[in-house]
């Protein structure tokens, strides 16, 4: 088939499009020709979509570009498709590259590091090179690091104080409140006998409201977050959120990364690109051995939450792990077991595992960053926790 110039129109913009997303060839039916702008990122497509190994060679020239190994082309191409395609593609596009072009071991060149579009899934990739890093890139990995940490903490953290402030306010409940304090639905409740049919109103002889939470610790939470190579994003934004609630007077918090051993960064909560750093992604996973220790860290059961972020894919002793928990609850603690915290869809984890928690009164499910907020003040409050995912 003789490529041919594309019409105007609607009809044309749509040929247009199914042409990009076909990439050309006898075989894609079009019949339209691209030039300029539409043919550069045409080739920009074509040098990652292209074919096996960075692109294919079509009658005509067409999407025969590739990255193969090059630094210089792989830079290149990455101006190119942020010139060409919003942030959002980019960084798909990005992860893609990675994933299927074998890209990594580039990024550990500082070079590439500043032509990348950082974010989360970024983040994760350079937290399992962290180990192959080379001095001479590590610092520039850190700044692209501590941006992306920056956007989410800016994104994040005034929901997530505002959210769990006021949890901790309705634990604290006072019986001579303030006007602005009044727990208006718990305060009708409890006067129901005082209903005036006359005036179809209820007199309140008792009111009861929030107490507002004072400076001192009301809640702890222990974060212990599986570090296996598949919970990158739940660890970048589990540190996020854990150095927001250490931010928060009324709450001690612990962060406890894990995998075959356990590492307590607790003391590095003030600054998260260096609990980031301090995570080692990959490896095996022994559930058991890190909620033995964060066992061992409970001095105050009814008044903590545990969130154990994890696939529940477990290494360790299955049974001892669920007879933790059963002793936890048992306790007075709240757990809480996200099997991913991301914008991700559905996580692959253990099935069992997730089943044997959810008969102990635990239900394992996923979690968006928006939503973790809800979770934390519904596990602060003792209420169930919203419906985000079933098990």
């Amino acid at each position: 088939m003789t490529a041919t110039p594309m019409a105007t129109g609607p009809d044309g913009e749509r040929l247009r499009r199914w042409r990009l997303v076909l990439g050309g060839g006898e075989a894609d039916g079009t019949g339209c020709a691209l030039g300029g702008r539409d043919a550069a990122m045409d080739a920009a497509l074509g040098a990652l979509y292209g074919g096996t190994g960075g692109g294919s060679r079509r009658r005509g020239g067409e999407r025969s570009a590739g990255l193969g190994g090059s630094a210089p082309s792989v830079a290149r191409w990455l101006g190119d498709i942020r010139e060409y395609f919003p942030s959002s593609v980019v960084q798909v596009m990005q992860r893609d590259a990675i994933d299927r072009l074998g890209l990594s071991s580039l990024l550990l060149e500082p070079e590439m590091l500043e032509a990348v579009e950082p974010d989360v899934h970024l983040v994760g990739t350079l937290l399992s090179l962290n180990k192959a890093m080379p001095e001479t890139t590590r610092e520039t990995a850190r700044a692209v690091v501590r941006r992306v940490v920056e956007q989410l903490e800016k994104k994040l953290a005034s929901r997530t104080r505002a959210t769990l402030t006021g949890a901790l306010d309705r634990s604290a409940r006072i019986s001579r409140p303030r006007h602005h304090d009044i727990d208006w639905n718990r305060t009708i409740r409890a006067n129901l006998k005082n209903y005036l049919p006359e005036y179809r109103t209820v007199v309140p002889e008792r009111l009861i409201g929030y107490g507002r939470a004072s400076q001192s610790v009301k809640k702890e939470v222990i974060l212990c977050i599986d570090q296996s190579g598949s919970m990158a994003a739940s660890v970048v934004y589990a540190s996020v959120f854990g150095a927001v609630l250490a931010s928060m007077r009324s709450i001690a918090t612990r962060l406890v990364v894990f995998d075959t051993s356990v590492v307590d960064l607790t003391d590095q909560l003030d600054d998260p690109v260096d609990v980031l750093f301090g995570t080692q992604l990959g490896g095996g996973t022994d559930i058991n051995r890190a909620l033995a220790y964060c066992q061992s860290k409970i001095t105050r059961p009814a008044d903590t939450v545990v969130v154990l972020i994890s696939d529940l894919y477990e290494g360790g002793i299955r049974n001892e792990m669920l007879k933790r928990v059963a002793a936890m609850k048992a306790a007075g603690v709240q757990f809480v077991a996200l099997l991913a915290l991301s914008d991700e869809g559905a996580p692959s984890y253990d099935r069992e595992h997730a089943a044997a928690l959810a008969a102990l009164g635990a239900p394992a499910f996923a979690c968006t960053p928006d939503l973790f907020p809800e979770v934390m003040a519904a596990a602060i409050e003792k209420r169930p926790l919203p419906e985000v995912a079933s098990s």
